[in-house]
């Protein structure tokens, strides 16, 4: 039996390594058309788009170039009758496991994509990742869907621009890094991370399915030596997958420099993984949609090449402030927000914060007005928020004020 990877993160991290299923071609009729605009949500730094399967109601896709194949959500396949054959063990970054399988004759379409349909690969038990967004998670588009194109992402005006990818040109400010594809299907460029004034060269993912900033993989860690005592670190809280947990310290490294960009103190996982793909040695790391966003950004799969262009977040600070909070957003509306977990010595710890705590209200907003996105924004903006909190039968209040922490 096949065996491929699927990584969640949190911030997320989707990847899937190589198994090739026979899926036919997409078909793509309106070469000859204008570069179609599909607007999309960017729900805690992913890219949510409106699918449709087969028919009826739209379905929320995340856009993902750790991904390579279109994925349906299990549970939503069997749902909506699809075909549903064979099995898959998909592997995480964990020991454990998740059962899959493989889909027959269904497709799906983009909503804003007019003609355009390709085929559904697989169907995998996403349901698990969808407190971590506070949203519905219905499938992954991954290379195969942006292959077809140019994609541009302007994250500025939450669109995407789909180009033909044979007769597109391009003539605007930003910088062509070439990049390859490697048989996962994932974009590989080559970048230099510069630790205490040493640049060090090195190859990585970029991977939209990541709302983080920067990964550096555990054996690059460790051959750098990247994690010393007089490094300042804190523990990666939130970090979890198919197989289980992921493990890391948090801190910052002098600069990310990608062509001729350099992002100044991005905040940066050091993995500690011994298995699972923050422990991969092929490749150094993982740039994520915190850094990405800071650009318009161009995949040109054909090409070899991702276009950057700086936007007017380009020169914004990584990771300002922290509030030391892993939090869930459960039920059916996602409008129950549990603490999971409270980093030590933290804006968490010092309101007083337990594990199993629900914030009912910020600032006097209640939890029905708030989702888990707007709660991650506010608390990383360094200001005095009172929250209402249920801890077991009783109610309480306390004020935090999130800080830097690294």
């Amino acid at each position: 039996m096949k065996r491929r990877v699927l990584v969640l993160l949190l911030p997320v991290v989707l990847l899937l390594s190589t198994f090739s299923p026979g899926v036919p071609a997409a078909r793509v009729p309106f070469v000859d058309a204008p570069a179609a605009v599909v607007p999309f949500e960017l729900i805690k730094r992913h890219i949510f788009l409106k699918i449709n399967v087969n028919s009826g109601d739209p379905l929320w896709f995340i856009l993902d170039t750790g991904d390579k194949y279109a994925l349906i959500d299990l549970d939503r396949a069997k749902a909506k009758g699809l075909n549903l054959q064979g099995q898959i063990n998909v592997g995480g970054v964990g020991a454990g496991s998740l059962r899959g399988a493989y889909v027959k004759d269904a497709a799906f379409t983009v909503a804003g994509l007019e003609g355009f349909s390709q085929p559904l690969s697989l169907a995998l038990p996403l349901g698990a990742m969808a407190p971590q967004f506070g949203h519905d998670i219905d499938g992954i588009l991954g290379a195969d869907f942006i292959k077809q194109f140019v994609v541009e992402i302007d994250y500025a005006k939450r669109v995407l621009r789909l180009h033909d990818k044979q007769r597109f040109t391009y003539s605007g400010p930003g910088e062509a890094i070439p990049a390859h594809l490697n048989p996962n299907g994932h974009p590989i460029i080559k970048a230099e991370v510069t630790v205490q004034g040493e640049p060090i060269k090195a190859e990585f993912v970029v991977d939209l399915g990541s709302g983080g900033s920067l990964v550096l993989h555990s054996p690059f860690v460790n051959e750098h030596h990247l994690l010393g005592p007089d490094r300042t670190t804190i523990r990666a809280i939130g970090g979890g997958g198919a197989g289980g947990e992921t493990f890391g310290r948090l801190g910052r490294i002098s600069g990310l420099k990608i062509g001729s960009f350099t992002i100044d103190s991005p905040m940066t996982r050091f993995s500690t993984d011994t298995h699972g793909a923050f422990a991969n040695s092929v490749i150094q790391g993982n740039i994520g949609q915190q850094i990405m966003s800071k650009f318009k950004v161009l995949l040109d799969y054909e090409r070899e090449r991702i276009i950057l262009e700086p936007n007017a977040t380009y020169k914004e600070p990584i990771g300002n402030a922290s509030s030391g909070l892993n939090i869930v957003a459960e039920g059916k509306d996602y409008k129950t927000f549990r603490v999971k977990d409270v980093l030590e010595n933290s804006p968490g710890t010092d309101a007083g914060l337990l594990k199993d705590d629900v914030i009912v209200a910020i600032n006097d907003r209640p939890a029905a007005a708030l989702t888990l996105s707007s709660i991650v924004d506010q608390f990383e903006v360094s200001a005095q928020y009172k929250l209402l909190v249920r801890r077991g039968e009783q109610t309480i209040r306390v004020t935090i004020t999130p800080r830097r922490l690294v």
